[in-house]
């Protein structure tokens, strides 16, 4: 490692603990801000330009996001439960047991990606069927499915890479290669659906290739020493505390995903059984509120390492006041936001089905009503992530599956019964509302259990203190 190179991750542990905590957490998140709405630029440039094909190939597109979010599971999984434990290993200076903590995440989420393309690749047409395709768009949704299905250990794998780079506060690397992935992604959507003509195959020959070049660019920092991290098979040695610390704080995104995944498929068969137009305007709607969620996201993957860090080097008072910072900032962010993407909720619509009026009068209403509850869904993601970045494991988990779990399947088939498709469009407005409910009792005790840590934290003895 060059001197210049121990400088700069010298600077990335001070910063974490002696910077202001606004700068800090604002620094850590535009990064993460900035890529996961390129992200969600290049998930929607798909949808664009495919709607020009019609709107069941539009509908194709919405279902296959399930897909997406299956391969997402375990990767993000091993990733959120991953940063969380380096975190704050390398708060408390364990630098070698954080890297192995972060190799056997990446291979495993790998292989797990592998797992997914073989049988995804051998089941085509039963898997896009469960997930909720028509007999109108069934062909469609297999077209799509083909080649993102190749690319899925790397995707899996990116999700590792991608968490760990902003667990050690390298944010602007994983922004980059995030980042760059998206950007490619939109030139090469109207490049190889319509320069070469390949319709809905070349959508998903766009998405696997940026996703593989994305790949590259992650990997790069940890194969040249540019990272905190070091990736080896060598280090791939699991054992109980890594794979206990790992699953404990990232069952969370595993339970979220995963419940994401069956809320999806349940609303694109509801959907569906009304129509494509129902199935493909809920499904752009949830494209289009990536945005905002997007910001929220980015923002509470920013305030997480910043919180984990001093956790684990126990300067309870900066934990405290991240929260409080973390919390004002997203409520406040989230109800602009929201104001802003109601007004322009019916052109936005439009984009996407320009003559399609069912479309767009379900796509419209499902996205105001999104940005109504935004403020309640941005509080509780803040409160989510300060239970990861802590390893409350119990309490992430609760939260994390409450918007498409807990809070939401319960009411979905009621409200689609009872209003049809207003109720469809309706049910993840109201589940995020609902959500509050759990995020109450769980925000005061985790801010009990901090304050108490610090009370005996003060109470120990100088030498004791110095050595631990």
């Amino acid at each position: 490692m060059t001197e210049a190179e121990q400088r700069r991750q010298d600077y990335r542990k001070t910063m974490m603990l002696t910077e202001p905590l606004p700068k800090v957490i604002t620094k850590m998140a535009a990064p993460s801000i900035v890529s996961f709405l390129i992200t969600s630029i290049y998930n929607l440039a798909d949808t664009f330009f495919v709607s020009s094909l019609g709107t069941n190939a539009t509908a194709a597109v919405s279902v296959n996001a399930s897909l997406d979010q299956i391969i997402m599971m375990a990767g993000s999984m091993l990733a959120v439960g991953a940063a969380s434990y380096i975190s704050r290993l390398l708060g408390a200076r364990k630098e070698e047991r954080a890297s192995r903590v972060f190799s056997v995440a990446f291979f495993s989420a790998a292989a797990f990606g592998a797992v997914v393309m073989v049988l995804g690749l051998t089941f085509m047409r039963p898997m896009v069927r469960l997930l909720g395709a028509t007999d109108t768009c069934e062909q469609y949704a297999a077209e799509y499915a083909s080649y993102v299905l190749l690319a899925a250990p790397f995707m899996a794998a990116n999700f590792v890479m991608n968490q760990c780079l902003r667990a050690e506060g390298s944010a602007m690397l994983s922004m980059i290669g995030m980042g760059f992935g998206g950007i490619l992604n939109c030139f090469l959507d109207p490049l190889f659906i319509f320069g070469l003509d390949m319709g809905v195959a070349g959508a998903s020959i766009a998405t696997a290739i940026s996703k593989l070049v994305s790949f590259a660019i992650l990997v790069f920092p940890y194969l040249t020493h540019r990272s905190l991290l070091r990736l080896s098979p060598r280090l791939f040695q699991p054992d109980g505390a890594i794979v206990g610390q790992i699953v404990s704080v990232g069952s969370s995104s595993l339970f979220r995903n995963g419940l994401a995944v069956i809320s999806a498929i349940v609303l694109n068969r509801i959907a569906g059984g009304i129509s494509d137009s129902v199935l493909a305007g809920i499904g752009v709607s949830t494209k289009v509120m990536m945005f905002p969620f997007g910001v929220i996201l980015g923002f509470g993957t920013g305030f997480q390492p910043v919180v984990g860090f001093n956790w684990g080097a126990k300067r309870y008072d900066r934990v405290e006041e991240s929260y409080r910072f973390a919390a004002r900032t997203a409520v406040i962010g989230a109800a602009v936001m929201g104001v802003l993407l109601a007004v322009f909720a019916e052109p936005l619509i439009t984009l996407f089905a320009k003559t399609d009026p069912e479309m767009q009068a379900v796509g419209a209403l499902a996205i105001r009503l999104q940005c109504l509850a935004l403020p309640a869904h941005s509080w509780v993601a803040v409160v989510n992530m300060l239970c990861a970045g802590l390893g409350r494991a119990l309490g992430a988990v609760l939260l994390s599956t409450a918007r498409q779990g807990t809070c939401f399947l319960p009411i979905v088939y009621p409200m689609a019964m009872l209003w049809g498709a207003n109720g469809a469009a309706a049910v993840q407005a109201v589940a995020d509302v609902l959500s509050i409910a759990l995020a109450v009792p769980l925000i005061r005790r985790v801010k009990a259990m901090v304050r108490q840590a610090a009370r005996e934290d003060a109470l120990r003895p100088p030498e004791e203190a110095a050595q631990a």
